[in-house]
């Protein structure tokens, strides 16, 4: 089984324990309490597997449209928004594809068809129009999956997960915080639909197991780690 880089990392996907129909922002599962395997690691519920998914997954269309930002951004702030998704989805990736051989979990390679819907809209802005609905989309999708990784890491009996989501807790409060310093966002509209998510079908909210065989998408770094993330790398296959 191959590797496809985005960029010049390596890695290897075990397909192991398929994630279930329900993925996005609604629940995964009506026991996510459920304990599915017994690792090294500890304990690992329906939940602690989902949460593996769901962030492997936001980075994969998270990580492109950051791309975007910073080669379409008008304004100074949205393309260091843009340079934080690249640089905190790139470590988040890291993480994802180094515990999930170890927690006998399968990662998608691509993003589900509503998180495309959203790289597609982003892909079709341009000018000020893009740097309003990237500052808005953005942080509605990090407002919603903020009390997710609050509550795995409250719960979770896993040390791997719980590792994951302190890492993926410091990295969503940090792309909010980006978010809001473009001073685009439009609070009554994200908040009103952060609380109000649309009610769409399993089908668009889970992303597509990857094929037998396929090679591993890998969100390369930044080339300068030490600095705010710039260089972009090519976009992963969006399908």
């Amino acid at each position: 089984m191959g590797t496809l880089l985005v960029g010049g990392a390596l890695g290897l996907t075990t397909i192991a324990l398929a994630y279930p129909a329900m993925l996005g922002m609604n629940n995964v599962s009506s026991t996510p309490d459920r304990i599915i395997a017994q690792t090294s690691s500890g304990p690992l519920t329906e939940a602690d597997r989902d949460f593996v998914v769901k962030v492997r997954a936001a980075g994969l269309w998270e990580y492109p449209v950051g791309q975007m930002a910073v080669q379409k951004g008008t304004t100074k702030a949205v393309v260091t928004a843009g340079q934080h998704l690249i640089a905190g989805h790139a470590a988040l990736d890291a993480t994802c594809r180094r515990i999930a051989p170890e927690l006998n979990i399968t990662i998608p390679n691509q993003p589900s068809p509503q998180q495309q819907g959203f790289i597609t809209t982003l892909s079709s802005d341009s000018g000020k129009q893009f740097d309003s609905d990237f500052a808005n989309i953005l942080r509605v999708t990090h407002g919603s999956i903020f009390n997710t990784v609050s509550k795995i890491r409250s719960t979770t009996r896993n040390t791997l997960v719980r590792q994951l989501a302190d890492q993926a807790n410091d990295t969503v409060l940090d792309h909010i915080t980006v978010m809001e310093k473009t001073g685009l966002v439009n609070f009554d509209q994200v908040l009103f639909q952060e609380t109000t998510p649309p009610k769409l079908p399993s089908s668009d909210l889970t992303p597509p197991p990857p094929a037998p065989g396929q090679p591993e998408v890998v969100l390369t770094p930044p080339a300068d780690g030490t600095e705010t993330p710039g260089a972009a790398s090519p976009t992963p296959p969006a399908g």
